[in-house]
């Protein structure tokens, strides 16, 4: 794996610890004339990266790692079940109307769409739902059924995948979030959702496990 560049105030930071470890955050915030909360990134960067080491209430110390190796493994580690919320179905028999309605009342970005044994069988997007929308179409008497998107055309992921994978998939397919299923021999099962929200939230508290 090729080793991460790093930037002139991270360079520095480095610096910094390297000739006065252990140290605060507060105490190289000071001597770099910064806020705490400036160098936060920084500093979750350089530890997930394996340059520097952190401990709790004692500071910051160099362990002069050179590879993405510390963070890849992290992020690795954490798992779709961890961070999915939970899922925002529709009946595949409900009208679009009722299907927009029910969009901005659970503020969502995406429906899943489910038969009577609430197995997956579509996916609604907002540009569905305005797409059918424009015009003089009656919404009211449109089933979702006929405007959603069907498989092979939905892409989703299982508790168990690895996040950063499903994280590539919401990129790819450039989507909101993603169904979260269990496969049985009768269909697939929707037991939650992945959104871009619940990617960075992971990303973020992985950060947050190495700041002080």
């Amino acid at each position: 794996m090729s080793p991460i560049e790093l930037n002139k105030r991270q360079d520095t930071i480095l610096q910094i610890v390297k000739e006065n470890g252990p140290i605060t955050g507060e105490q190289i915030a000071e001597r770099l004339n910064l806020t705490r909360a400036t160098l936060r990134p920084d500093l979750a960067i350089l530890t997930m990266a394996g340059f520097l080491d952190a401990r709790p209430r004692v500071g910051y110390f160099y362990s002069g790692k050179k590879t993405m190796t510390t963070a890849s493994e992290s992020m690795m580690n954490l798992k779709v079940g961890d961070f999915q919320s939970l899922p925002v179905v529709v009946s595949e028999n409900m009208t679009v109307y009722d299907a927009i309605v029910q969009l901005f009342l659970e503020d969502v970005g995406t429906l899943f769409v489910v038969d009577d044994q609430s197995h997956l069988q579509g996916v609604l997007s907002r540009k569905d739902l305005l797409r059918t929308s424009i015009g003089t179409q009656e919404l009211t008497k449109i089933p979702v059924h006929i405007i959603m998107s069907r498989m092979p055309n939905i892409v989703y992921c299982k508790k168990t995948d690895p996040l950063i994978g499903a994280a590539k998939k919401l990129i790819e397919r450039q989507v909101d979030s993603l169904p979260v299923v269990n496969e049985t021999e009768k269909g697939l099962e929707i037991v939650g959702r992945l959104t871009k929200t619940n990617v960075t939230k992971a990303f973020i508290s992985l950060a947050e496990t190495h700041d002080l």
